[in-house]
């Protein structure tokens, strides 16, 4: 599936190890992230702002431009600057006096589903795009990159719109109560259930090896394992904002260093077997299906509006989560 730059000096040993070193430092900057308000915000306010002007200056001739890359890189960081104000933004209403919260208008709560909802969209668009376009193979322009389109990006691509249908709970989300161990104050969703988180990860899996080839052992792999690890350990119900986080610090650091992916020494890239491309995508595609079967059921079981309210309240999962809660 993967083929480890041996010529450039690389071994198995030393690739893991910095496959390692990026999947902890992802889990430990989105901890510290988390935890800390300021942090998180010279994350997601400072640093864009920053590196947007080097991006666009210093290493014009050697950051992605192209559409697809500077919308991910953007979209991602919006998730992460609106999570933040939905977690701490509160004040006082000068005409009636009353404290007011970001957290509990129901409009703003539409906005962490909807970009969800976007930046999936995006990657459906992308295969897509690579299907049709590089249907006999050939290389992307602005990476370099050697893609293969074929029916596994339409399989993907279905698996993707699946993953988008089950989105359920969109006015659930809540925020976490601040405690003596943990005062992150994190942007809990109950409903987002863990089978559907890990149908999210192998759908995620398998667009980054159809179109991102090259990419797929850093951001298909080590990119997706610490949101869901935080999510089902320390950072518990709170998937989305650990996923927003991890991947907006990814693809920033991407844009200012594309060379330790593309043309490094610890660069891994695809075998470029038709066989790995369908077995990814028809797995994505089973597994999604599945969990949007189990919706349909819990829907005609329960009689509940997936998208107006809640749909797995009676679950272990979300009431553990709900339990959290303030």
């Amino acid at each position: 599936m993967f083929t480890f730059n041996y010529d450039g000096g690389a071994s198995a040993i030393s690739v893991w190890l910095v496959w390692l070193v990026v999947f902890a430092l992802l889990f430990g900057l989105n901890e510290v992230a988390r935890r800390y308000k300021m942090v998180g915000f010279f994350f997601f306010f400072i640093v864009p702002i920053i590196l947007s002007v080097v991006w666009f200056t210093a290493l014009r001739d050697t950051t992605y431009t192209d559409w697809f890359h500077l919308v991910k890189v953007y979209s991602c960081t919006a998730g992460c600057i609106g999570f933040w104000c939905i977690r701490f933004l509160h004040g006082t209403n000068k005409k009636t006096g009353k404290e007011w919260r970001l957290s509990d208008n129901k409009i703003a709560l539409c906005f962490p589903p909807l970009i969800l909802a976007i930046n999936i969209c995006e990657a459906v668009a992308r295969d897509i795009e690579i299907g049709i376009s590089f249907a006999n193979g050939g290389i992307l322009e602005q990476e370099g990159m050697y893609v293969l389109g074929g029916s596994w990006n339409f399989i993907n691509a279905a698996a993707g719109i699946l993953n988008i249908i089950a989105i359920t709970g969109w006015f659930g989300i809540c925020i976490r109560k601040v405690t003596k161990k943990d005062k992150s104050r994190d942007m809990l969703w109950p409903d987002m259930m863990w089978f559907w988180i890990i149908a999210y990860d192998f759908w995620n899996f398998s667009y980054t090896y159809n179109c991102l080839p090259g990419h797929a052992w850093y951001c298909g792999f080590a990119l997706l394992l610490p949101p869901t690890i935080c999510a089902f350990t320390i950072g518990k119900g709170a998937w989305l904002q650990h996923r927003a986080q991890t991947l907006s610090l990814w693809c920033m650091f991407a844009q200012t260093f594309p060379a330790f992916i593309d043309k490094g020494k610890f660069a891994v890239s695809s075998t470029y077997n038709s066989t790995y491309y369908n077995i990814a995508a028809v797995a994505a595609l089973i597994v999604n299906a599945t969990v949007l079967i189990f919706m349909i059921y819990k829907i005609v079981k329960t009689k509940r509006n997936p998208y107006k309210g809640e749909l797995y309240v009676d679950m272990k999962g979300y009431q553990k989560i709900k339990a959290l809660a303030e």
